[in-house]
């Protein structure tokens, strides 16, 4: 009975959990199901404090779903009695497929990416001139030193430039197979978990430390808190720096407004030039409006452009996806582009004149959790309220002109806390999660 329960869950989580979570931390997990109590047993002490730290809340919901009531998840390691054993070396390491670790293939894919941006197609304006002058240079190496920390609110262009960067590199090194490691600091932990698990912790090491030419590395606030993941990440950064090697960070946070880590990984973000990417003006937005209507091969009135570039002020993004939705509707309605079907798209996305302020997002926070105020800064840990927090965390780092410390001060938390509830926030709408999508559909209503 218990063992169909937990099969249950399994089910429900795989199909609600990006395939490679699911595979790296659900399926090696235990369960023990009594009463109104769910212990899950991981491999090792790392891979118990990562599901504790990031999966509870979704192995709680769907074991509510399977059990009727929600239950208490408890989760260690199961220790086990030594047995005195002979390691035998095989000719040929076997292949684990219980927990689908690629144990035989290369830990880094050193094929060319499919780099999906250009230098071409880059909008530059006084937000962002500076970033890509900087990531220009480092590919043609006018850049002083061979690092370059990028870092902006999220939807302004950082990964644009990552994958600009990456496709400048392979199309002009003189180098007849360049190799470029391009992921994002919590794809970086994971192949590092699996690189544990499998022994191939040295051929790892050796993957990104001696053979590649450039690594470029998103979202870096993810190593947070992850003190193994920090030491491997600082190791890898003084040994590519060592043999030459270009490296390219990105952060939705300045390094000095990082937590919980170690002070000589946030000298060694520090050690190259850090470019800030801002909020474009109305005249680059427009730019961008009329630069990706000729991408789509569409015609685009110019006070179409005005419009779009008038309403949509905070995302370059969401500006995008405006018009390409705005250019697809147009194509399957047989119109013309026209303010009226403008106005339509634009009911979808958060149009605004001006960035709304911290009040008018708390009232929009509580307004869709249907919570008060003092519920949003109050200390519960329950799900719905610690989900608007975080979203409250986003949109105020987002619009607002507040400090970390102080968002978390008005709200009743630590700068640690916010940051953490940023990072929850973009990782759920990056993976396109069902909660993601929820998240994305908060966002986009947002008005001032």
């Amino acid at each position: 009975m218990m063992r169909d329960s937990w099969n249950k869950i399994l089910n429900l989580l795989e199909k609600g959990l990006n395939p490679g979570l699911y595979k790296v931390w659900i399926k090696p997990l235990k369960a023990e199901i009594s009463s109104n109590t769910i212990k899950l047993y991981a491999p090792n002490d790392f891979v118990a404090a990562w599901v504790r730290d990031r999966l509870t809340d979704n192995i709680k919901e769907a074991g509510e779903q399977v059990l009727g009531t929600a239950p208490k998840i408890e989760i260690g390691v199961k220790k086990s009695a030594e047995k005195p054993a002979v390691k035998l070396k095989p000719a040929m390491p076997p292949v684990q497929t219980s927990i689908g670790l690629p144990i035989n293939t290369p830990v880094v894919n050193t094929r060319i990416p499919r780099w999906r941006f250009s230098f071409d197609d880059f909008v530059v304006g006084e937000s962002n001139r500076l970033a890509c002058a900087a990531s220009r240079s480092l590919c043609d190496n006018t850049l002083p030193g061979d690092q370059l920390f990028l870092s902006s609110t999220p939807g302004l262009g950082k990964t644009h430039l990552l994958h600009s960067i990456g496709r400048n590199l392979c199309a002009t090194s003189n180098k007849k197979h360049v190799s470029i490691a391009c992921l994002t600091a919590e794809e970086f932990a994971n192949r590092l978990v699996m690189a544990i698990k499998s022994g191939e912790v040295s051929r790892f090491k050796s993957e990104f430390r001696d053979n590649v030419d450039c690594l470029l590395l998103e979202d870096v606030h993810f190593f947070q808190g992850k003190q193994k993941m920090q030491d491997e990440i600082l190791q890898t950064l003084k040994s590519l720096q060592l043999k030459g090697s270009k490296v390219v960070l990105t952060s939705s946070f300045l390094p000095r407004e990082l937590e919980k880590i170690d002070q000589q990984l946030v000298s060694r973000f520090c050690s190259g030039l850090l470019a800030v990417i801002s909020t474009p003006d109305f005249e680059t937005r427009k730019k961008i409006v009329e630069s990706k209507a000729g991408r789509l091969g569409a015609r685009v009135p110019e006070f179409i452009s005005e419009l779009l570039a008038d309403r949509i002020t905070t995302d370059v993004r969401q500006l995008e996806s405006c018009l390409q939705n705005l250019v697809l509707k147009a194509r399957l309605l047989n119109r013309d582009v026209s303010k009226e079907l403008a106005w339509q798209v634009l009911e979808n996305y958060a149009i605004t004149q001006s960035a709304p302020s911290y009040d008018s997002i708390v009232t929009h926070i509580c307004r869709t959790y249907e919570l008060t105020p003092d519920q949003l800064r109050s200390k519960s840990r329950k799900r719905q309220i610690v989900l608007a927090r975080n979203t409250a965390f986003f949109l105020a780092r987002k619009h607002t002109d507040l400090s970390l410390k102080d968002i978390g001060s008005r709200l009743g938390r630590r700068h640690s806390t916010v940051i953490k509830g940023i990072t929850n926030v973009e990782r759920e709408i990056s993976l396109q999660t069902p909660l993601g999508r929820q998240l994305q559909d908060t966002i986009d209503r947002l008005t001032p």
